[in-house]
């Protein structure tokens, strides 16, 4: 039996959703059935400080023998380092992850990749130009709840699907939470806002839906509802998504993505609020419970009456471990988060030689941007409360040109 390959990673960014990563990436591989890959933090990199770096490593318990950096520069520069994790701020992502490419790296860019589909393009082009792998960091696509939901699609468990719901919502408490502005949630200058945080969770269950049953995801018409928050960002928004089928295989299909950061999907955190995401067909319907980007439930319900529960447990430590991941240790004790799936599939990637990830392609990245994209020229509208209209992204008229449009 061949040893495991080790893929050396940078971390470049030490904030929550870079330690959460970490973590992650530092459980043992067989605690999840992986034994042909392995991961070494190789460095983290901080764009203010090299003790800001030295400290993320300590508290993530990253070996002694990662490099510490003060700068980004100096992480793509370091000839030890396979692939970069980017979790920055979404407005800076086209920019250090062109930058890593640019110097020979693999790339695993936090969601989404960019702020607009140019921005996409651009960065696509540039990985493919250089045979450099590219994936973006929509973690949630490589759970294995994610997985059985495609594949009972696909099986016709449920027959022909013809409409999806999805919902990604948190709670933020903007006012208070985020009362100076300049939280990245609230901060147009850092492309905040809940569709680009949040919508891409939505957006993925849709298109994973739509993918599994036949229908197309690009071109697909989009109608948008925004509400704005007071600092010009989207407080909350609703996309409905046609997306065309040929009539032999059941017409176009529906998709509904909602998300917000006024209201929650899971109120009291126990999922009494019932499922965040339905699959329905004509013969039953898929339900998965909440939070939608980590789900732990999922409930198919047929229409002869038979419903199929089935719970999803995340590997780790295990209890009693007093280990805990996830943003204010949300997960049950010795639970990973899960993000260790979606580095499992980049280090897969590169030893097969692929460059880009086998559960969401780039094709399908920018797909989503346009759909995005098409959103954002809504919230403009929404400005000037003109009625909700409808846009093909697939014209380039319907592209917005910047990654935010003016506030009147």
């Amino acid at each position: 039996m061949s040893s495991p390959r080790a893929t050396r990673w940078g971390i470049l960014a030490t904030g929550g959703i870079a330690k959460t990563f970490v973590k992650d990436v530092l459980v043992d591989p067989n605690t999840r059935d992986v034994s042909n890959v392995k991961h070494v933090i190789a460095a983290v990199a901080s764009s203010t400080s090299e003790k800001r770096a030295k400290d993320f490593i300590i508290d993530t318990g990253c070996p002694s023998m990662t490099r510490a950096y003060g700068s980004y520069l100096e992480l793509v520069q370091d000839s030890e380092v396979d692939i970069v994790y980017v979790a920055t701020p979404h407005s800076q992502h086209y920019q250090q992850s062109l930058m890593c490419l640019e110097a020979g790296k693999h790339v695993l860019c936090e969601k989404p990749m960019a702020v607009n589909v140019q921005e996409a393009e651009a960065l696509i082009a540039k990985a493919r130009s250089k045979q450099l792998f590219l994936m973006q960091a929509l973690w949630t696509r490589y759970l294995p709840v994610s997985k059985y939901v495609e594949d009972v699609v696909k099986s016709g468990a449920i027959g022909t699907v013809h409409r999806c719901f999805a919902d990604t919502s948190i709670a933020m408490h903007p006012e208070k939470e985020f009362a100076s502005g300049e939280h990245r949630m609230v901060n147009r200058d850092l492309a905040g806002g809940a569709l680009l945080d949040l919508g891409p969770y939505s957006l993925s269950w849709l298109f994973q839906a739509a993918k599994a049953s036949g229908a197309g995801i690009d071109p697909v018409t989009v109608t948008a509802a925004v509400k704005p928050y007071q600092t010009g960002v989207d407080e909350t928004t609703t996309i409905l998504v046609v997306m065309p089928r040929s009539a032999e295989r059941g017409g176009d299909l529906h998709g509904i993505a909602t998300t917000s950061m006024r209201v929650s999907m899971d109120p009291n955190g126990i999922g009494s609020a019932g499922p965040c995401v339905r699959i329905q067909g004509e013969e039953g319907e898929i339900q998965v419970f909440p939070p939608s980007y980590r789900p732990t439930k999922t409930r198919l319900v047929f229409a002869d009456g038979k419903v199929e529960d089935k719970d999803w447990l995340y590997p780790g430590p295990g209890k009693d471990s007093g280990w805990f991941n996830g943003f204010g240790e949300m997960n049950p004790e010795g639970e990973g988060h899960g993000m260790f799936w979606e580095a499992d599939e980049a280090a897969v990637a590169m030893c097969e030689g692929r460059l880009e990830g086998s559960r969401e392609s780039l094709d399908e990245v920018v797909a989503m941007m346009k759909v995005m994209d098409a959103a954002t020229i809504l919230r403009f509208f929404a400005q000037f409360r003109m009625p909700s209209l409808s846009f093909m992204p697939s014209k380039p008229a319907n592209y917005p040109r910047h990654s935010f449009l003016p506030c009147p």
